[in-house]
Parts: structure tokens; sequence; C-alpha cells
């Protein structure tokens, strides 16, 4: 259970973080439109509201989690958008409100399910550690989303080693996803952590490399910043192939994000 507690205390302490920006805005800011299309502060928040309470009802009532996968089998692609759209209509206090309750039933079932334990899920199911892991991913990724529409630049926090890990795990999904056969090689990762440590993955006469940031490497997977706007050394025909389509969230193939890269002025004849 050290490893789920230790995980848990990370999505808290991620969590907490978001909290304390949105916390202190007004209802208008809530308004605001994010990098996500359609979607606004309320939108993030409330997504995030109905995720964390919906793995809380997973790991503590099968039963009821179930008929949640039946509705969302009526309408795969949508079910998930539409719970955001609703609950974002709420009065910015509620949707933080509701935010809070879920994240601390969710934070209080996940300490509490047996070790080996699976919970169901709307992809595989997941171990309490595993589900604590994806959930640190998202809140972090939708986080980043609403600091950069407040233009804010929150300090990394070695907590994203969850979101990097995830990364390394999913790159075969990657593929998957985009109708693609994964190369059969695994990739060597080696990535700077914020507190100066190395993280690494992979093996060491591996020919394809990801190397640099690790907080550069996390906004790639999630599709959170352009490839051309960060510092990787990315080595290996696969590897580069694979930097194009990286993915670590659940779901058909991102659009990421436009490059915020000036254009190169094209030169005269």
């Amino acid at each position: 259970m050290a490893l789920v507690d230790g995980v848990v205390a990370d999505l808290t302490a991620q969590s907490a973080e978001l909290d304390e920006l949105v916390s202190a805005l007004d209802d208008a800011d809530w308004s605001r439109p994010t990098p996500a299309p359609g979607w606004t502060i309320a939108h993030q928040i409330a997504h995030l509201s109905w995720t964390d309470g919906v793995a809380a009802i997973a790991a503590t009532d099968p039963d009821a989690f179930a008929t949640l996968i039946e509705q969302a089998a009526k309408d795969p692609g949508g079910y998930v958008d539409e719970a955001a759209e609703k609950a974002a209509l709420a009065p910015p206090a509620e949707i933080l409100a509701e935010w809070r309750r879920a994240r601390a039933a969710l934070a209080d079932a996940l300490r509490t399910v047996p070790d080996g334990v699976k919970i169901p899920w709307f992809g595989p199911p997941m171990s309490a550690a595993s589900m604590a892991t994806a959930r640190l991913m998202e809140t972090w990724a939708h986080g980043l989303d609403v600091a950069d529409t407040l233009g804010v630049v929150p300090a990394p926090t070695d907590r994203i080693k969850a979101v990097a890990h995830i990364g390394v795990r999913t790159r075969d999904y990657a593929y998957a996803v985009n109708g693609q056969t994964p190369p059969a090689a695994p990739f060597r990762y080696e990535l700077t952590a914020p507190s100066g440590e190395l993280w690494s993955w992979g093996p060491d006469d591996a020919t394809d490399i990801v190397r640099g940031l690790a907080i550069d490497f996390c906004q790639l997977v999630t599709q959170r910043r352009a490839l051309d706007d960060l510092d990787l050394e990315i080595i290996g025909d696969d590897a580069i192939h694979w930097a194009g389509i990286a993915q670590c969230f659940a779901g058909p193939p991102g659009e990421g994000r436009a490059s915020t890269r000036e254009p190169a002025e094209e030169t005269q004849p």
C-alpha cells in the first residue's frame, strides 16, 4: 500500500495546486476559453470533477460503475464530453465544491482498495496505483490548460514522473489509436527531472532514444505543446515517427497543439 499512498499523496498535491489557481478567480474568469477547443476553465474543472467522481464509484461500487458503462456505450464518442458540458453549467462555486468532494472521495477509495484488486474502467481494469497515476496525469494536463489560459507558468515538480511513466508505457497505444503497428524494439528514454535527477526507461543499447527535460516530454505525450516547441533530442526513425503521434490519454487520436514558433522567412532567389 506504500506505493498507492505515495501516488495518492502526489495526486492530492497536484489537485490542490490547481485548486489554489482557480479558487481565486471570479465568475467571469471561469468562462474564459482554454486551449482545448470549446472548453472554458469551467469545463476543465467540471471534467476533472466528473472523472474523479466516476473513478471513486468504480473503486467502491463496481455494479454502479457497470451501469455507467452501459450508458457510455450508447454514445462512446461523446459521453464524457457531454458530462463536462452539463457540469460546466453550474455556478463556479458549485463546480469547485463538487470537485473537492469528488477528489477527496477518490483519494479515500483508492487507499482502501486491497492489493491485487483491479478497478474496472472505460479501458482495461487498473490497480489503485495505476488509477491514481492516471488521474494525476489528467489533473496535471488539464491544469496546464488552465494555467495557459491565465498566463501562469506553474513551477514543475517531480510529481510529473507519473506523467512521464504513462507516456513511456503508452508508446504502443499511440500507434494503435492511429491504426499503425508499433516497432518491435523498445525505445530508450532519458529524462531530466525538475529536481535534476535522471529518469530512464528502456534498454541501454536501444537505437531509438528520446532525451531531454521531463517537463518537455510530459507536454509532448499529453499533447499540450507542439513537438517543434520542445527541446527534446530524438534519435532513430521509429522514435521520430512516434514523437509525431505520441499520446498518453485515452480516446481517438488527438489533434495536438499548433506550434508557436515563428515560420522561417523565405529567401528570394
